[in-house]
């Protein structure tokens, strides 16, 4: 069998048609009439609600003293000696367990850093991280400023402490 011009066009509409036949084109007006009396409605099943990121954990109070009972709960007190530990202790809550970032500096007067460091502190509501400065040397005498941060927020105001 011999093919010209005019079968293989013949032979391509053909393909054509068979393929577009294969097609369905969907009728939208079915989609806008309301089922049947007879068919029981359904509803839509909605979209599954974004998950809420955790809460954060949030500083409740920040207390400096110089020494931490066995629950870590520590009195403070703004005047230390030159020998003396200072002690910053975060008091921290979460709706749910969590852990938290905890920095805390101490600034001497002069603007000179005398101590960083950071802790990290779980909290499944309430919770206490305590953080501990000491000196090989004394303590130089003046005021001191502490600062501390939760997760990078700013936990309560500076507070300002003194040597003497």
């Amino acid at each position: 069998m011999k093919l010209n011009r005019t079968s293989y066009a013949l032979l391509i509409a053909l393909a054509g048609t068979v393929a577009f036949a294969g097609c369905k084109k969907e009728n939208h007006d079915d989609m806008a009439t309301p089922p049947a009396a007879s068919e029981p409605m359904t509803e839509p099943t909605p979209a599954p609600a974004p998950m809420e990121p955790a809460a954060p954990v949030a500083a409740t109070s920040v207390t400096v003293g110089n020494t931490a009972a066995a629950d870590k709960s520590v009195t403070g007190i703004s005047t230390f000696a030159p020998s003396d530990k200072i002690i910053v202790s975060v008091n921290t809550q979460a709706a749910d367990a969590a852990n938290a970032t905890i920095d805390a500096k101490l600034t001497y007067q002069d603007g000179q850093v005398a101590g960083q460091k950071s802790a990290t502190g779980t909290a499944d509501g309430m919770g206490t991280t305590n953080i501990e400065f000491s000196n090989d040397k004394p303590w130089p005498a003046g005021t001191y400023k502490v600062d501390v941060m939760v997760n990078g927020q700013p936990a309560g105001m500076t507070q300002q402490i003194e040597v003497k």
